[in-house]
């Protein structure tokens, strides 16, 4: 399901005295099945776009298309319900949306309220309980005596069981210790590859977005300011720099290494992983 945007522009509290502009005349396309990642320092107007996707903020200048769904500014939108089933936002902390007596139930809630029917719905929550490798007992535990991160899991396996095809991820590492981060991350990685989803994802993590995207949208000041691979993106460091945007860690290594070398490498770095085998050449060739 292709997203999009043509001159968005959005506006909180608009034509009262408090109003405040949060986006002004994005442009963007996001791809079936790609994975891409919206960055931008604070207050830049991520959230505020990623809202805009699944119809929880209507547009005030221009047009949001969600596959062969239009969101116009000064226009009545019918079917925002089937687009929210098509689009699923998991929010930053999103184990504080957990509210049902059992996890079983808090995963059903969702795929019922669109019409799925119980027996369905029990089976896709215990699925998803295994594909996210929670322990099958926790079905009939309370999502409020399980860990942290379990109780995150739960509230993702919540959005995933109405099956939606975009899946939105809004800051999804927040408040994890680096080992939660890199089994969550991998997790979504694993979800776009097997479900064939279209996944976007916001945050503030430079090295998430070069490990994990096909396509990065950086956001300044409410407008869409640059977009391109994380090859095109990452190998404009001045470019970051004007946006408050510092580079990923791995290409900040790899810089200090040439540096002390007196040449470039062929290629950047996006992963530690990568990083580490280029070294490993460069010590092999000299």
């Amino acid at each position: 399901m292709d997203i999009i945007l043509q001159q968005v522009g959005y506006s909180y509290s608009k034509d009262t005295p408090f109003e405040k502009r949060a986006l002004e005349h994005i442009d963007a396309s996001i791809q079936s099945g790609s994975f891409s990642a919206i960055i931008g320092h604070t207050g830049s107007g991520k959230s505020t776009l990623l809202m805009h996707l699944n119809g929880l903020l209507k547009p005030s200048e221009g047009t949001v298309q969600v596959g062969d769904t239009f969101i116009s500014a000064g226009t009545k939108v019918k079917g925002l319900k089937e687009i929210r089933r098509h689009v699923g936002i998991v929010f930053q902390f999103p184990e504080h949306q957990l509210f049902e007596e059992t996890v079983e139930k808090d995963i059903m809630f969702g795929p019922m309220n669109f019409g799925v029917p119980e027996d369905e719905a029990r089976r896709r929550a215990h699925e998803l309980i295994a594909l996210l490798g929670l322990p099958e007992d926790v079905a009939q535990k309370s999502p409020f005596d399980l860990s942290g991160g379990q109780m995150r899991r739960v509230a993702i396996a919540g959005v995933l069981a109405f099956k939606p095809s975009v899946l939105v991820l809004d800051e999804p590492t927040a408040g994890l210790d680096p080992r939660g981060r890199k089994e969550i991350m991998e997790l979504f990685k694993q979800l776009h590859e097997e479900e064939k989803l279209t996944t976007i994802l916001v945050t503030h993590s430079m090295e998430d977005a070069a490990r994990y995207a096909e396509k990065i949208i950086v956001m300044h000041d409410g407008k869409s300011v640059m977009s391109g691979t994380p090859y095109e993106v990452f190998n404009n460091e001045e470019k970051m720099a004007t946006y408050n945007l510092e580079l990923p860690r791995t290409i900040k290594f790899q810089h200090s290494i040439e540096k002390q070398l007196g040449r470039r490498f062929t290629e950047l770095a996006l992963t530690e992983e990568r990083l580490a085998e280029m070294i490993a050449q460069e010590a092999r060739d000299r």
